[in-house]
């Protein structure tokens, strides 16, 4: 299984940014994030502290949907 980092790597780059794609490029820049979990509760409790914008956990449960159906 990969992890959700690269995961979501897959969003990154828009021209026309999107909030996955801002999670993700955050994600990117992120030099702390858990780039090789695969585990909802440690990625949760990061973005809880951490998190890059208003909504950001909201995208990311939505985003966990999509990866645990994709893995």
């Amino acid at each position: 299984m990969r992890s959700f980092y690269h995961y979501m790597m897959t969003h990154r780059g828009r021209k026309k940014p999107t909030d996955e794609s801002r999670l993700a490029d955050w994600m990117f820049g992120e030099h702390n994030f858990p780039k090789h979990s695969s585990s909802y509760d440690e990625i949760s409790e990061y973005l809880e502290w951490n998190s890059p914008f208003h909504g950001s956990l909201q995208v990311f449960d939505r985003l966990w949907s999509t990866y645990e159906s994709s893995e």
